[in-house]
């Protein structure tokens, strides 16, 4: 018989682990966001060409049971149907999951329209300080829960240094000052390039992701994993590395294939190993529904 002291241990014990997944949920560092509804891939292009609502349902479906906070949807089509086949995607993905969509267009006004059709707040991919986008996107979602994607770019392109990359970021929490935006909202994107012409490795884009978690640590920081690996051999590889010290300097957003599962076993791996993952709970739970494997 188990006495009274062992029944109160176990029960505390539930309590307490409870708790830890509660925490858990509530204080989740990384976010995933689901790239493989693009028309710039070549299978998903085909289903859009298509009409294969059939083969979206089934990426938005497999994305959202890998552990996608939100599944990004770009059209990648000619401008004069973009925004008809983005609410296609869209209805499609939302028939399919209640997970929230990153509208994903270069042009701004795409992204705003797209909002119309969504059901629940959910990220605006993107805005930058190229012309007037960022001004023409805060206005709207300024009073909204949706939060934004934004990269450091501006009108004279991609700064070449870090410096000129924070400038660019501090022109732009000017910006979200101005509308009354908070930074917990923001995902920036530190432009993540080709690391096969890079003359120092990654050194520039985490000396960028660290000062800007140093200045407002509720921010996050994100970014197309794959961009790194672009005419390299063996790309998963190099995507893999680089997600693992991307973290390390504060990167906790990621534009990537959740159905990756070696690259979403090494992020949670990453985000334990960190100290990020209490006793293991997110590792643990994630394998057990398996979204990576041994």
């Amino acid at each position: 018989m188990i006495g009274r002291l062992a029944i109160g241990n176990i029960v505390n014990r539930a309590i307490d682990f409870a708790a830890i997944n509660d925490q858990n949920e509530k204080e989740k560092k990384m976010i995933i966001i689901g790239e493989k509804i693009n028309g710039a891939i070549p299978s998903t292009a085909k289903a859009i060409a298509a009409k294969d609502s059939e083969f979206i349902k089934n990426l938005a479906i497999k994305q959202a049971e890998a552990g996608a906070d939100y599944i990004d949807v770009c059209a990648s089509v000619d401008d004069d149907i973009e925004l008809e086949t983005m609410k296609w995607l869209i209805d499609i993905v939302q028939d399919a999951t209640d997970v929230p969509i990153a509208v994903d267009s270069p042009n701004v006004y795409t992204c705003i329209e797209s909002m119309k059709y969504c059901n629940k707040p959910g990220l605006f991919n993107s805005v930058s300080l190229e012309g007037d986008k960022v001004d023409v996107a805060f206005k709207v979602i300024a009073d909204t829960k949706w939060e934004c994607v934004a990269l450091l770019n501006s009108d004279k392109g991609i700064p070449k240094t870090a410096k000129d990359r924070l400038d660019v970021f501090t022109d732009l929490m000017a910006k979200c000052k101005e509308y009354n935006i908070d930074p917990s909202r923001m995902h920036i994107d530190p432009l993540i390039e080709m690391l096969c012409t890079s003359e120092d490795g990654i050194a520039m884009v985490t000396e960028v992701i660290r000062e800007i978690k140093k200045q407002y640590p509720s921010i996050h920081v994100t970014g197309a994993v794959s961009n790194i690996s672009f005419n390299l051999p063996a790309r998963r590889i190099a995507n893999q590395a680089f997600a693992v010290l991307a973290m390390s300097a504060g990167m906790d957003s990621f534009i990537l294939d959740p159905l990756n599962k070696d690259m979403m076993g090494m992020l949670f791996a990453t985000e334990a190993m960190m100290g990020e993952d209490e006793y293991c709970m997110e590792y643990i739970g994630a394998f057990r529904e398996g979204v990576f494997v041994k």
